[in-house]
């Protein structure tokens, strides 16, 4: 994989990446062979430090630190809630609010490996959303996350009884299929089988913005992929309300 094409921005201090789908940010402490980002950017950035993450199948803007200075006051701004998170998630159902706000804690459940849920004695976790789209019995959402904690926004979004499409650990891992939405589907003439038009979860880092150490500010953009372009696109084409 050419990482340089994903780079969003770069200079001496910290680096930008739009951060593909599948790939992990950083090595699985369980099998070093697996690649990641960060380890796909070190042969030609030499030694980067991590200063947040992203989920696997989730795509978009994240950041790196070039040194330990700036990953310090990067870590920083990010405990002090001092920079400015912004995702889109595709999620299931009909969302009639045009905003609002999920307050609700998070804990490990600890018997399933990995996955969280919201409990009152858990830590605080605070996302807030806005509807830009709906399209029959699906919303696009424009969410905000104001706490970090894991898997925050597949959790609370699952909790008000919309997961995000494809979600295989909070709601279904069903790929999306364009026959699915579009009647009178046929496959192709040359195609033994339906492709899907997005197989992980429909979840993009869409844009992050904050001040760095030499107080310029920054607001960076990640252009959403081809996968979840295609299921907005075909969403638009076959859904009218």
């Amino acid at each position: 994989m050419n990482i340089r094409k994903h780079i969003l921005f770069e200079n001496e201090s910290f680096i930008a990446v739009n951060k593909p789908a599948g790939l992990l940010t950083i090595p699985d402490r369980y099998n070093q062979t697996i690649p990641s980002l960060s380890r796909l950017l070190e042969p030609k950035q030499g030694k980067i430090y991590t200063v947040h993450r992203l989920d696997k199948d989730t795509s978009g803007v994240i950041l790196f630190a070039k040194n330990a200075s700036t990953h310090k006051f990067l870590s920083q701004k990010f405990q002090n809630r001092e920079i400015d998170k912004f995702y889109k998630g595709l999620v299931v159902g009909r969302i009639w609010e045009e905003e609002g706000t999920i307050d609700s804690p998070i804990v490990a459940q600890s018997s399933k490996g990995g996955k969280m849920r919201t409990a009152k004695k858990g830590m605080e976790a605070l996302t807030k959303y806005s509807v830009e789209n709906i399209f029959g019995l699906y919303t696009l959402l424009r969410l905000q996350l104001l706490t970090g904690r894991t898997h925050q926004i597949r959790v609370h979004l699952q909790s008000i009884g919309h997961p995000i499409v494809m979600d295989h650990l909070y709601g279904s891992a069903e790929p999306f299929y364009l026959s699915s939405i579009k009647r009178k589907y046929r496959v192709g003439r040359f195609q033994e089988e339906e492709r899907p038009l997005m197989s992980r979860q429909a979840l993009h880092a869409s844009e992050i913005r904050f001040t760095d150490e030499k107080g310029q500010k920054h607001e960076i953009i990640a252009p959403l992929p081809k996968d979840f372009k295609a299921v907005l696109y075909q969403l638009k084409k076959n859904i009218t309300d």
